[in-house]
């Protein structure tokens, strides 16, 4: 008789661990709680008399357009499937008369870019990024395929696609052209004021460039380029000059990758004619003066006066920023202890309208609330004070702005409002089929982890006299983000959000943990030491919340489960791992469970290897598979098997092992999912089995 090989060995064990691929029944008001509507992209032209913006709503994104001056909403385009491609990049001509934005989903993260667009429907004709454009607010033509479209003054459209950047008219007529070669992977592209200049960026792996295009019969204008990451193209308002930042970036082999150092940054001027450059400011030498790691980065603007303004964290908090564009002192505009996020300027560039954790209201460290600041001088000025959130205000002539605005309760939504946001309305009527009543009011709470760092959260309990409940914590993604008190202005974790309060009126209590690494809390609680794969310092926090949530009157501290997705999805596994004395079930959304699989961590192919040897030891003892063998509690993995952002590999090793050693474990996988799931199908499909294996096993 032939023995069965080691393969088929552990495909048996696979078999035997492993639980049935069957679909659980969905749960009857899952529905309900998921058919909230989430507006998103909101943006408005330099003319500042029209606004567009996406709403999602079951899976079904449509663009909507409104302008003055009783700004009625207007539905441009006509989606009707849960088809997973997303609308996205809205971006306008100066004068508003042409709005362009892509069709599609490509989910950018380093190593998965250049990859097809998505196929989250599993459509047999594979989809395309495409470029779609509106004139005058008419009928949507499709121009081109390609992706980040910007508009210039004359109309045209110029996008990216292969790396390379591509024109097409705004009326459709023709076919799409590429403008010009360039050897490396084109972004950022930047109309000049009078359309017919392009500046671009140019990643050229260790380095880029800031190149500007001036039309067939001229060569490509270099702006001062160097052994340095150039980027953040902005162009002055007479066309001549272009501001961008530098940073010299951090020699992985001469520098330990488990020790923080400074990586600081400069802003230079450039004269496009010639392409002659020269630095107007620099930031310190400094861990804070380092380049922003904060979302969306700089924020560069050309203001009013000449000046310049941008975001930094020089302080050791996420501020704005202005400099003369003929060289100086930077002016800090923002002080205090919050965090400026999405940031927008007015269009006589006098006054920047910008969102923060910042308030009067308990708990607005966990929210957002808008402000306005001048371009030269400290004084902001708050606009929606109180319990709400509001975030990325788009300033509108006549003094009115519009931006996007949510409650504990209420999803989402555009909102209009005058100059002072005193007065404002809803654009869109609120969906009548979501369950706003039944939601709970989450309370901000704080605890303090083991090495004494004080750690926010939202706790989700629901009145139940005296009986002892199951408790759930929830580790969100990123892991540069933040769970809010209300919803999110990302869609990832809006449905998280929905989710917490589905499962908090449904029997558990629930903990959303901001653990350290995320936003809002300053920079060294985002940048701290030994954390991730140099350490994994932030587990402690989620140990601490676990302990918090067990001495709650109110909690069954046997009945403890935890979840997250994406970053959560990693704590989630390293809870598993650790503390199934803690943790008694969990479940985890396409995490990473081996940072040395990560990419990125391969031996430095030179010579000098510095600490990497170290650093990967460390990087195997901060993952959940260095402590696998005390993983005992059973877990349920979700991941689609596109994922651009976590590997796929990380659940399949994963798999391979907790079978190996017998531990239980269920798993739902989607075919040509993303990271982030496009259709509202497989959030369905994933949450109907996170609730019946949460139930099965916190609640039999």
């Amino acid at each position: 008789m032939r023995r069965p090989s080691l393969l088929s060995g552990i495909a048996g064990l696979l078999l035997a661990a492993a639980a049935p691929a069957t679909s659980p029944t969905r749960p009857a008001d899952l529905d309900a709680f998921l058919s909230y509507d989430f507006a998103s992209d909101l943006t408005a032209p330099d003319s500042g008399d029209r606004i567009a913006w996406v709403e999602l709503h079951d899976g079904v994104r449509n663009l909507w357009f409104a302008q003055a001056p009783d700004y009625r909403p207007r539905r441009l385009t006509n989606g009707t499937a849960d088809d997973g491609q997303e609308l996205s990049d809205l971006g306008w001509s100066p004068d508003g008369r042409v709005l362009a934005w892509e069709r599609g989903a490509v989910e950018h993260n380093g190593w998965a870019n250049g990859m097809p667009a998505a196929n989250p429907a599993s459509a047999v004709v594979q989809p395309q990024m495409e470029i779609w454009v509106s004139s005058a607010g008419g009928v949507p033509v499709k121009v081109g395929e390609g992706e980040s479209p910007v508009v210039s003054a004359a109309g045209r459209v110029a996008f990216i696609k292969d790396g390379q950047a591509w024109v097409a008219s705004s009326e459709g007529q023709g076919k799409a052209a590429k403008l010009f070669y360039d050897r490396g992977k084109v972004d950022s592209l930047a109309w000049s004021p009078d359309g017919t200049r392009l500046a671009f960026v140019t990643r050229r792996g260790d380095h880029s460039f800031i190149g500007c295009y001036g039309g067939p019969d001229h060569p490509i204008t270099w702006l001062a380029p160097a052994t340095a990451y150039d980027d953040s193209p902005v162009w002055s308002p007479d066309g001549r000059r272009i501001a961008f930042a530098r940073r010299m970036g951090l020699p992985q082999a001469l520098q330990s990758p488990l020790v923080e150092r400074p990586n600081p940054f400069s802003l230079w001027v450039a004269t496009v004619a010639n392409g002659d450059a020269r630095q107007v400011w620099h930031s310190p030498d400094t861990i804070n003066g380092s380049y922003p790691a904060v979302p969306d980065g700089l924020f560069l603007q050309w203001a009013a006066n000449d000046r310049l303004t941008f975001r930094a964290e020089m302080d050791g908090w996420p501020h704005l920023y202005s400099v003369p564009a003929q060289g100086g002192e930077a002016t800090l505009l923002t002080p205090g202890a919050f965090m400026v996020e999405h940031v927008a300027l007015t269009p006589d560039r006098h006054t920047l309208l910008f969102d923060a954790n910042a308030g009067t209201s308990k708990g607005d460290t966990d929210r957002r609330h808008l402000f306005r600041v001048a371009v030269d001088h400290p004084g902001a000025v708050a606009l929606t004070p109180g319990t709400g959130l509001e975030w990325t205000a788009v300033p509108l002539g006549g003094g009115k702005l519009a931006y996007i605005a949510a409650t504990v309760a209420v999803p989402p939504h555009v909102v209009l409002a005058n100059a002072s946001a005193r007065t404002s309305r809803a654009l869109l009527p609120a969906a009548t089929d979501f369950p706003s009543g039944r939601l709970i009011v989450p309370s901000p709470v704080t605890f303090t982890a083991a090495d004494g760092q004080v750690v926010h959260g939202q706790l989700f309990m629901a009145p139940n006299g005296q009986a002892k409940r199951p408790a759930l914590v929830f580790v969100h993604g990123g892991p540069s983000r933040q769970m809010l008190l209300g919803w999110s202005y990302m869609d990832y974790y809006t449905h998280a959000y929905a989710m917490n309060q589905y499962l908090a009126t449904h029997g558990y209590i629930v903990l959303s943990i901001n653990y350290r690494l995320g936003i809002g809390y300053g920079r060294a609680f985002q940048h701290p030491d030994h954390a991730g794969a140099a350490g994994n310092a932030e587990y402690q926090d989620v140990v601490a919340g676990a302990r918090f949530l067990q001495a709650l009157p109110g909690v069954d501290a046997n009945r403890l489960g935890i979840w997250g997705g994406s970053y959560g999805g990693l704590l989630t596994a390293q809870a598993l791992a650790r503390n199934s004395d803690i943790f008694k079930a969990g479940v985890d959304f396409h995490g990473v469970h081996d940072w040395t699989l990560t990419p990125g961590q391969g031996a430095p192919q030179r010579y000098e290897q510095g600490d990497h040897a170290a650093a990967s030891k460390i990087a195997f003892e901060s993952s959940p598979e260095f402590a696998l063998q005390g993983w005992r509690s059973p877990v349920l993995l979700i991941q689609g098997d596109d994922d651009r952002n976590v590997r796929f590999d990380q659940t399949v090793d994963l798999a391979r092992r907790l079978a190996a050693q017998g531990t239980p474990f269920e798993e739902v996988i989607l075919p040509n999912e993303i990271h982030g799931f496009l259709r509202h199908d497989s959030w369905l499909q994933a949450d109907s089995a996170a609730i019946d294996f949460l139930h099965r096993k916190l609640k039999p």
